[in-house]
């Protein structure tokens, strides 16, 4: 395992191409193209503002940045260097831009949500959609890139449109049975949408591709409901994580519900596999220490290392009582993710920060718990293969396989505190990003379990 330089970026505003062959790294109002495998320059973009989001296209030519507070998209070709484009939604204002799947269209949201502006690049022409409705997971384009649906709220009700993203037609207009629609999701294979109310209703709809409702699903009522929701990759199950704690597992058949993994403060089954993060910190060599010893935030008299340890039940897990008077408790589980073979599902309970849950899918069990020193900050499965990369904010990286899990630290000087990492697509490289740097970590694939 290597680990490169470490490089500036800002605000975390670093993407690797769809394709793997490149790294794009954001620098205040500059745009770095790096090459993914050997990080030499080649491209460098000056943007006319501080960059706030950057996206590549399906197709790894272009790359978009979005300056939000001028209203200003600018888009750039890596086949071309010298041609450019520039968007300005103007006195609308811009608050969300992201590329449709062909790679040639830009979907701009207004302010207020007034509407959505699709942009041409290759016939430069403009269409409108009017009432997008104003939530975090608003549209979704299906996997085969043929479908987008969008939420809309219409009369003071919400509304689902599905547009054929060739032409930006219309297929489907229909209203749906919630309150106050929270967010939509395609399964993978295309063919169903998945749409959840907002969390002060549990209730979960199931609509085809023609509009029909095939479903609905409710846990229980008067108690905050859905915080989470993922798919399996096969889209066979859809596992809803609630703020009672719980992860359900809904079947594709008669999407009803299979399981129900909960998530309990103290482990008692003697079967359970657990791994806990344990420090021993190693006194540094005094030829290297000054007297009085100086000591500021990016050294210490002792240096860190951690390790993981087996620990046998019962064990009690850190649970963190959420503020009751404030709004979005962290309380629930709030982090689900699928292994890319379908055979496990990692999730995170909000009010139990430090712990990584690993489920065995196929026999709907917990599989392994991981304890960390610190509050998981983010973790991501391998796109290939069963392995989850975690970061908890601290100097390290921790992977997890079917074979055991380690601590790795990163060799860099002063802090480096990883708060969120993207594997490449082939699985053979990690990049970690702490505030305002960023590194890649090389994984040797000829030991991957």
């Amino acid at each position: 395992m290597n680990f490169s330089e470490l490089f500036k970026q800002s605000n975390q505003l670093c993407r690797l191409s769809p394709d793997g062959r490149y790294s794009a790294v954001c620098v205040q109002y500059r745009l770095v193209i790096r090459d993914a495998r050997t990080l030499q320059v080649l491209h460098l973009y000056t943007c006319l503002d501080q960059i706030q989001y950057v996206e590549w296209s399906a197709d790894s030519l272009f790359i978009l940045c979005a300056m939000y507070k001028r209203g200003l998209v600018q888009v750039w070709s890596l086949e071309q260097p010298d041609w450019h484009c520039k968007i300005d939604e103007g006195s609308a204002g811009l608050v969300a831009s992201r590329w449709s799947p062909d790679g040639r269209h830009i979907l701009n949201t207004t302010e207020f949500h007034l509407r959505i502006t699709v942009w041409s690049l290759c016939t430069k022409s403009v269409s409108y959609i009017k009432y997008p409705k104003t939530c975090q997971h608003g549209m979704d384009f299906t996997k085969n890139g043929h479908y987008m649906a969008l939420a809309e709220r219409r009369d003071c009700k919400d509304h689902i449109s599905i547009f054929v993203c060739s032409e930006w037609q219309l297929l489907r207009h229909f209203e749906t049975e919630t309150q106050d629609l929270a967010g939509i999701e395609w399964s993978p294979n295309s063919c169903v949408l998945a749409v959840w109310d907002s969390c002060l209703e549990y209730k979960i709809l199931l609509y085809s591709l023609d509009g029909r409702l095939l479903s609905t699903y409710s846990a229980y009522e008067w108690s905050l409901g859905v915080k989470s929701v993922a798919w399996s990759p096969s889209s066979q199950l859809l596992a809803i994580g609630s703020y009672d704690e719980k992860v359900r597992m809904l079947n594709h058949v008669t999407w009803g519900k299979l399981a129900e993994l909960e998530h309990l403060p103290t482990i008692r089954n003697p079967k359970s596999v657990i791994y806990k993060e344990v420090e021993n910190r190693q006194r540094q060599n005094g030829d290297d220490l000054s007297f009085p010893p100086i000591l500021t935030d990016k050294s210490s008299l002792f240096s860190s290392e951690s390790k993981y340890e087996i620990c046998q039940p019962p064990v009690e897990l850190l649970v963190v009582k959420p503020d009751a008077d404030r709004a979005n408790p962290k309380l629930g589980v709030g982090m689900l993710a699928f292994s890319p073979d379908n055979r496990f599902l990692a999730t995170r309970n909000d009010n139990m920060p430090n712990t990584v849950w690993i489920w065995d899918v196929q026999k709907l069990k917990q599989y392994v718990v991981l304890e960390q020193l610190s509050a998981v900050k983010s973790f991501q499965w391998d796109p290939c293969r069963a392995r989850l990369a975690i970061c908890t904010g601290s100097n390290k990286v921790y992977l997890w396989s079917p074979a055991g899990c380690l601590t790795v630290q990163i060799p860099a000087e002063g802090s480096f505190q990883v708060l969120s990492l993207h594997w490449h697509p082939n699985g053979e490289s990690i990049m970690l990003l702490s505030k305002d740097q960023m590194c890649v970590c090389y994984l040797d694939t000829a030991d991957e379990s």
